[in-house]
């Protein structure tokens, strides 16, 4: 979600600090406050304060586009990178289903996919901002100085067990709020009465839920790499500071 620090960013004494603390569960605050300041607060390098804001101002802003890009009408509906399609083992069923004049409610049963998954995401927020505010200086150097993908593989592994578990009921009540299960198991049953079916049954509510969270870190890694390569993406004046 941010690039790799350049001239601008920590100083010797800081670099040392941290790879002195790699091994520690400190927060990142606590080393810098024992370390005193980020760039020794000369020659144009930024102090710790500063280090520190532009760090969690960056990932909580791409974390805030996500949501805001996600968690609205047609947010996933409307995005060909995330959209939820018709589970691959309902393939068959649903090509039937559209041949014989049912296309109308097969496509009703994917929207009403990704509106219940839309409606799950805006509780992801908390979760990683919570997560972002603990960050640990092993946690820090490893997203400041990894990939494009650095900050998004990190929150994906620290949260995406609890998000899902927060997305799994939002998606069952939406589901369940829209007529869902019902639908699915009118056109399943339509299907299956045909001579030639095979039977076929999948689970919607973790079929969606899985989705929608794969979704959300897609969008996630999409901002990450904006505010790393992409100087438009760096919208606030402390970060076009931090990582200009």
């Amino acid at each position: 979600m941010i690039p790799r620090m350049n001239s601008h960013v920590p100083s010797l004494a800081l670099a040392s600090a941290l790879l002195l603390s790699g091994c520690s569960g400190l927060a990142l605050d606590d080393v810098l406050d024992a370390t005193g300041t980020a760039g020794g607060g000369t020659g144009g390098e930024l102090d710790r304060e500063t280090v520190i804001a532009g760090l969690k101002q960056a990932l909580e802003i791409g974390t805030q586009r996500t949501v805001d890009r996600t968690a609205v009408l047609d947010g996933f509906l409307g995005n060909e990178l995330i959209r939820i399609s018709i589970p691959p083992e309902l393939d068959t069923m649903a090509d039937v289903l559209r041949r014989i004049g049912l296309r109308r409610q097969v496509d009703n049963l994917e929207v009403s996919m990704n509106r219940a998954a839309e409606e799950a995401t805006g509780e992801a927020r908390r979760i990683l901002w919570a997560e972002i505010r603990t960050l640990t200086i092993p946690n820090a150097m490893s997203i400041l100085g990894g990939g494009p993908s650095a900050a998004t593989d990190f929150l994906f592994e620290r949260t995406s067990a609890e998000i899902r578990s927060e997305f799994h009921p939002i998606v069952v009540e939406k589901m369940e709020a829209i007529g869902l299960a019902r639908l699915y198991a009118n056109l399943s049953e339509g299907y299956h009465g045909l001579s030639f079916a095979t039977p076929t049954e999948v689970d919607l509510d973790e079929y969606v839920t899985d989705r929608a969270l794969a979704g959300l870190f897609t969008i996630l890694g999409e901002e990450e790499r904006k505010i790393r390569e992409d100087p438009v993406a760096r919208t606030t004046e402390l970060l076009h500071r931090v990582f200009g």
